[in-house]
């Protein structure tokens, strides 16, 4: 544990993304914690602090460049090894295509039976042409009933239960909601600007326009949400809901809202619940069918138990004037 150099990765990035001035705006943060509250400008020989800083950076840069040439040459094998994979399919498939046809001969008998079965199929084609079987119709398909005005507009949740947008794509679960965005070039953390506020959100590349920059559907947790740059060109962020108990229909109020009606939790992810959580939202979901379908929730449905073994242990009083709400 004491050599895990990835232990304070989590507060590291939660430090970071507070510091609009990205990696500059942090070491002059770290700088002024060293010479305000320790010795390690002032406690060592002239020039120590130099060759600690010094031998410490060009450590872990020389380690940084090293993998970053491993992946550069592992990405190039693969690309190597897909193009010629690619081009071995390719010259299969021009040799298939030039491959001569083989001719099989028939036999006088196999002759007469295929001729005897063009005919036949001939006559029924012929006696059935007069008749429109009603299998043959085609009915178009029935529009999805759809009453309720307010999910008029609203679009179909994608395999995540969020929204694939053109910049961007996000799903979510009842914990925490995940971003994807595609950067489409190379680029090292510093190049970015991700800072996550508990209910907004801003996104992008330094130096062009936000990808992201608008009010979140609902509050997050900032110090449980985090972001990281993969392969240089994918961010990806995820938010940690204050509410789990609620669907999100959209990222940040500026986007298409999807209809949380036709969200579909995998049964998986709700099994990761603990049993009272569990409980809630399957309580929840039972309820929103009835509603849709005009059909008392389960708390109306138990009034409506009580009220009715009330009535039948009591024949003698008249209900018929009671109003129940």
């Amino acid at each position: 544990m004491a050599n895990d150099p990835e232990r304070f990765d989590s507060m590291l990035l939660a430090m970071a993304q507070q510091h609009e001035g990205g990696v500059k705006d942090l070491l002059n943060t770290i700088a002024s914690f060293l010479a305000r509250k320790t010795d390690f400008f002032t406690g060592a020989k002239e020039g120590e602090w130099q060759k600690v800083m010094k031998e410490t950076f060009f450590l872990h840069a020389e380690k940084a460049m090293q993998e970053s040439n491993r992946a550069k040459k592992e990405k190039e094998e693969a690309e190597k090894r897909l193009k010629e994979i690619q081009q071995r399919k390719e010259q299969e498939r021009i040799a298939k295509d030039f491959e001569p046809a083989s001719v099989t001969e028939l036999t006088d008998q196999e002759a007469i039976d295929m001729q005897e079965d063009i005919e036949k199929d001939k006559k029924q084609e012929e006696n059935g042409s007069g008749d429109a079987s009603t299998s043959d119709v085609e009915t178009p398909d029935a529009p999805e009933d759809d009453d309720d005005p307010k999910e008029k507009d609203k679009i179909k949740p994608n395999s995540g239960n969020g929204c694939d947008l053109e910049h961007y794509r996000w799903t979510q679960t009842l914990e925490e909601v995940e971003l994807r965005v595609p950067l489409r070039q190379i680029l090292r953390p510093r190049d970015l600007t991700v800072i996550i506020n508990k209910r907004h959100l801003k996104v992008g590349i330094k130096g062009q326009p936000l990808i992201i920059d608008g009010e979140l559907d609902a509050d997050v947790k900032i110090e449980e949400s985090t972001w990281v740059l993969q392969d240089g060109r994918n961010l990806l962020v995820n938010l940690e809901k204050v509410n789990k108990m609620n669907w999100w229909s959209r990222l940040v109020k500026t986007d298409p809202e999807i209809s949380t009606k036709k969200i579909n939790p995998e049964p998986s992810k709700l099994s990761d619940l603990d049993g009272e959580t569990r409980g809630l939202v399957e309580k929840m979901m039972y309820d929103q069918r009835q509603k849709e379908m005009g059909l008392p929730t389960s708390d109306e449905q138990k009034k409506q138990d009580v009220l009715k073994k009330f009535m039948e242990q009591h024949p003698e009083m008249d209900f018929s004037k009671c109003k129940f709400n």
